[in-house]
């Protein structure tokens, strides 16, 4: 069901053998978002050693067409409602006054930001469905692999919230209101991750993120 043979060298992860099995037999028959050949996208478009900055939210869009794989990304020529994204976006423009319109969240993978969900599945309609299916195994394992030098993290919301305890390796660790509309007023609005992150990149000596539209 699920494709894991361009996972790189996430494809070692114990969680694969010992967790994805059982997952793909809850799942068998059933529809899921984003579509089983994107649920690993994140860590095949950000690699270990690529990784510079960790954004962790809960989890997939639950409307079809909508999850691509990326946290929070929502394909090009989507058409609907932004929600997350839209304020996501609004938090750049007041945080670092540089606009984003692209929807597709690719060209942040690109740079060395992982888009990762505590969830990498729902059922269309049926947000949270799956947060207790056994994805909870493979967040861990990657937080646990990122240890091995600092690195910023963005944890958005409750769930991402709770796994900061899996982060040991020190680094950057911004957490905030999820971004969504039921909690967007409750702390993400003027939390100023994205300067908050870059201004840490660049203490380290590192190039900061283009949060704005691709150059």
């Amino acid at each position: 069901m699920f494709d894991t043979s361009r996972l790189g060298a996430w494809g070692d992860l114990p969680f694969f053998a010992d967790h994805l099995p059982d997952i793909a037999v809850a799942l068998n028959g059933q529809t899921i978002l984003p579509p089983a050949s994107h649920t690993f996208a994140a860590l095949e478009r950000t690699q270990p050693a690529d990784t510079k900055v960790v954004i962790i939210g809960q989890d997939p869009y639950h409307t079809p067409g909508k999850a691509d794989g990326l946290a929070f990304s929502i394909p090009q020529g989507f058409g609907g409602r932004l929600d997350s994204l839209g304020n996501i976006f609004k938090e750049i423009k007041s945080d670092l006054n540089v606009t984003r319109c692209k929807t597709s969240l690719g060209d942040w993978a690109d740079q060395g930001v992982l888009l990762l969900n505590t969830a990498l599945t729902v059922p269309p309609g049926q947000p949270k469905a799956h947060a207790k299916l056994g994805w909870k195994a493979l967040v861990m394992q990657v937080l646990e692999r990122l240890n091995d030098r600092p690195r910023a993290y963005l944890l958005w919301g409750g769930p991402a919230q709770s796994y900061a305890k899996y982060v040991t390796s020190g680094g950057l660790i911004h957490a905030s209101a999820h971004p969504s509309p039921l909690s967007v007023h409750r702390g993400f609005f003027n939390a100023q991750p994205f300067s908050t992150v870059n201004q840490w990149l660049m203490e380290q000596g590192q190039t900061p993120i283009h949060w704005g539209d691709p150059l």
